[in-house]
């Protein structure tokens, strides 16, 4: 039985075409579209609004819209289509107005006589230094259709990695945070009601009973300062970490943390690798794309290695040696360049060593999750168990009262 999708293609005048068309499925509807002079931009059987690319991703702006554009462009410059027309196509698709603007504001200084990476340069907020040389590499090259090919992979592999990453550590935080706010309810709200039972002086409360009523003393007299306290530190340390040394100390100790550091290691080592091997696909010099890399790493401790990395491969000493003797990357990743050297696929080494990292990745918030998780159920639990059981001790311990 035949489907019903939902199609959006362009026409060879440059129009936007919708409609529904019924078929076997979303690919061979992607053929009979083909074959009727239409390029398929989305066919599925949901109606697709603005053509959104459903990428997990957990800014719904900026990388959104970014994301958006890399993907219409290398669809639409790969079907041969030109820039100005592609570029006009885009801003006609998207339903966000913000960036509608910025689109033709980038066709306007085009037009104005200046290249298309230079037309993105004019907005840094949304391209990258990465992306504006991988794009400035493509015009030179010719093959500004591969060049975003390779650049919708590459912001769709980052931001799938990061919406993972995000999306794992959501429920620990999530769990911590109820289970403290289960204990502050417990000794502010609770435990004072029953202290009243206990007020009689011929009353034998029992030790750990009356540990809890000392708590919850000191959480009725001190939460509010405590809570003041807390935020300042906390805009005192945000401050702090703002600057420069700040920051540096903030990301090494972020990286010697059990489990967690780890998989944050390996998160900035499938990015850099991920961004390596997009620039050297492209034929950008090996000493500026570990120049770019930097620049959109995360972590300033393992960036910081990079301008040494950097002085080695202008040695002569190619980019495994320098990157072994930096000590920042997993040591499987300075194996893997050294083969990559030798047999003299560097590009494809990087993208094998990005997908190892990426999969290495998973799997280590995989293995801190599934320890963090029972580890806080198990500790909360001990602790909202003490406080009941107190409180039921105390209660029993009414019949003691002498007559």
């Amino acid at each position: 039985m035949a489907t019903t999708f939902h199609f959006r293609a362009v026409a060879s005048d440059g129009k936007v075409r919708t409609g529904t068309v019924s078929g076997d499925s979303d690919k061979a509807v992607a053929g009979e579209l083909r074959r009727q002079g239409l390029i398929p931009v989305y066919v599925g059987i949901g109606e697709k609004k603005g053509f959104e690319l459903e990428l997990p991703s957990f800014d719904r702006g900026r990388r959104k819209d970014v994301l958006f554009f890399t993907q219409e462009l290398s669809t639409l410059l790969n079907a041969g289509i030109p820039l100005d027309r592609a570029l006009g196509i885009t801003a006609e698709l998207t339903t966000r107005k913000q960036f509608r603007a910025l689109v033709l504001d980038v066709m306007r200084v085009l037009k104005g006589g200046k290249s298309f990476a230079d037309s993105l340069a004019t907005r840094p907020t949304h391209f990258s230094e990465l992306y504006i040389n991988m794009v400035r590499a493509g015009e030179a090259s010719g093959s500004l259709g591969v060049i975003f090919e390779r650049l919708a992979e590459f912001e769709r592999t980052r931001d799938d990695l990061r919406g993972y990453i995000i999306s794992s550590l959501i429920y620990p935080g999530l769990l911590t945070l109820v289970g403290l706010a289960s204990i502050f309810t417990l000794l502010n709200f609770v435990v004072p009601r029953f202290a009243m039972i206990f007020s009689d002086p011929r009353m034998k409360i029992p030790t750990p009973t009356l540990i809890m009523l000392e708590a919850s003393k000191i959480v009725q007299a001190y939460w509010l300062p405590a809570a003041i306290a807390l935020a300042l530190g906390l805009m005192v340390f945000q401050a702090y970490v703002r600057t420069a040394p700040g920051r540096l100390w903030w990301d090494g100790f972020r990286l010697k943390l059990p489990l967690l550091g780890d998989a944050l290691r390996k998160a900035e080592t499938a990015r850099f690798a991920r961004a390596m091997a997009t620039l050297v696909t492209a034929s950008v010099p090996l000493v500026q794309c570990l120049g770019i890399s930097r620049g959109i790493l995360n972590n300033r401790k393992i960036a910081g290695t990079l301008e040494g990395i950097a002085t080695g491969v202008k040695r002569g000493e190619g980019i495994a040696q320098p990157l072994q003797r930096a000590g920042e990357f997993p040591p499987l990743a300075g194996h893997l360049l050294a083969v990559g050297e030798e047999t003299g696929h560097l590009d494809t080494m990087f993208t094998r060593m990005a997908d190892i990292y990426d999969n290495e990745t998973r799997t280590s918030i995989r293995r801190f999750t599934s320890l963090f998780e029972p580890l806080i159920i198990l500790v909360m639990g001990i602790i909202v168990g003490t406080l009941v059981l107190s409180l039921m001790l105390a209660i029993t311990s009414i019949n003691d009262v002498a007559v």
